[in-house]
């Protein structure tokens, strides 16, 4: 009997390991997966923004801006919760006028992939 596998069959292990480490690594990131305002939405002025991740977050390596459609940057505090590590939330300071504005978010998951990534809303 010969104990040698052929080579098809190694070629064919090989690919399976491929597809799981890509399965893997794919699922490490933390993708916005929901947020209020949503992408595209319009809008009463808001003075909370709420992104929702995929992924637990390290809250020191996580935050998010906000701009006016004239890319000047508008006062946003943001943070990562303790009791909620998925998500990230940003106070806004002070009233947001009509327009369009633009959220840039960036985030490490707990196991250090970093991502990140923008949506536009409308205040009405």
């Amino acid at each position: 009997m010969n104990s040698r596998l052929p080579f098809r069959s190694i070629a064919g292990l090989g690919v399976v390991a491929g597809a799981l480490a890509a399965a893997i690594q794919a699922q490490a990131h933390a993708h916005l997966i929901a947020s209020a305002p949503a992408k595209d939405a319009t809008v009463a002025a808001p003075t909370l923004l709420t992104l929702h991740f995929s992924e637990k977050l390290e809250a020191k390596f996580s935050g998010l801006e906000l701009d006016r459609s004239d890319a000047t940057r508008v006062p946003v505090t943001s943070a990562v919760p303790n009791d909620d590590p998925k998500t990230i939330l940003g106070r806004v300071a002070g009233r947001l006028p009509p327009g369009v504005y633009t959220v840039k978010w960036h985030n490490v998951s707990a196991d250090s992939h970093r991502m990140e990534g923008s949506y536009s809303f409308t205040v009405r």
